[in-house]
């Protein structure tokens, strides 16, 4: 399930940053979402790395447990970065809809 929010979701800010039509409130609901898929690979990664210090600390780990974490660590870097790369478009997207709305708004008042 999370492959599917994660790729609907990706897929969605790509659509935005590609310059379709959205409005503010779409704009912040997708943000939220987004940043809150982003705090979610955070703690993913932060509780990954805890278990790759716990295998460290135990003689007795498993090769494969700590391959396995180590796999999953890397995966999820490039996600969060994509994600966060993402939210920075979004917020200059944003930015650029208010300021035409305001450049809009002054010049007919």
């Amino acid at each position: 399930m999370n492959d599917r929010l994660d790729f609907a979701l990706i897929q969605q800010l790509r659509d935005v940053l590609g310059d379709q039509p959205v409005t503010e409130a779409e704009l912040r609901t997708l943000s939220e979402r987004a940043d809150g898929w982003a705090r979610t690979l955070e703690g993913q990664i932060h509780a990954s790395e805890r278990r790759l210090r716990d295998f460290a600390a135990d003689p007795a780990s498993s090769l494969a447990e700590i391959a396995a974490e180590l796999r999953r660590v890397e995966a999820l870097g490039p996600e969060l970065a994509e994600v966060r790369s993402l939210l920075d478009g979004l917020e200059q997207r944003a930015h650029r809809l208010r300021s035409a709305w305001l450049a809009g708004s002054t010049g007919t008042g």
